[in-house]
């Protein structure tokens, strides 16, 4: 054979276990997986209340907030400017939430919870608790513990 098609072939290989070994070991490839199949399984559940899981959090977020601005809540929802102001204009549509500019300063703005926002977090709560206790059946006790803190950890890279 060949040196350069061996030099090829063994390449290949060592790509191909390379390949494999980041899939089955990165951070970054398997968050997103288990995201999206966590995102898609809570909003199949979360359906009949009217709100996606990314909405339920940011009201929830909303709701224990003490610094209601958007740079704060965009910073605690790990959201860019522009990615907030499109789920919080939906919201707004909905009447959920409001927004409003700060007295002082007219370039920051203030997110609360609308009395039918906070009406619908209390209704989707008793479903979200359901579809966790779901999860809770399939995954290690202290998974969402361990989850949380995982993500506290990686926000200090």
């Amino acid at each position: 054979m060949h040196q350069t098609m061996r030099h090829q072939i063994h390449a290949r290989k060592t790509l191909r276990a390379d390949a494999r070994t980041l899939i089955e070991t990165c951070v970054g490839w398997n968050s997103r997986i288990a995201a999206r199949r966590a995102s898609l399984f809570l909003d199949r559940e979360l359906a009949a209340t009217g709100l996606t899981v990314a909405q339920l959090g940011l009201l929830a977020l909303i709701a224990v907030m003490a610094d209601d601005t958007m740079a704060n809540l965009g910073n605690q929802a790990g959201l860019e400017q522009s990615t907030l102001s499109r789920n919080l204009r939906t919201l707004e549509a909905e009447g959920l939430v409001e927004i409003a500019s700060v007295e002082r300063d007219q370039r920051r703005r203030a997110v609360w919870l609308t009395e039918a926002g906070v009406r619908r977090l209390e209704a989707a709560l008793p479903v979200w608790r359901k579809a966790h206790a779901k999860i809770a059946t399939d995954c290690p006790p202290d998974f969402a513990q361990r989850l949380v803190a995982a993500t506290e950890s990686l926000a200090n890279l």
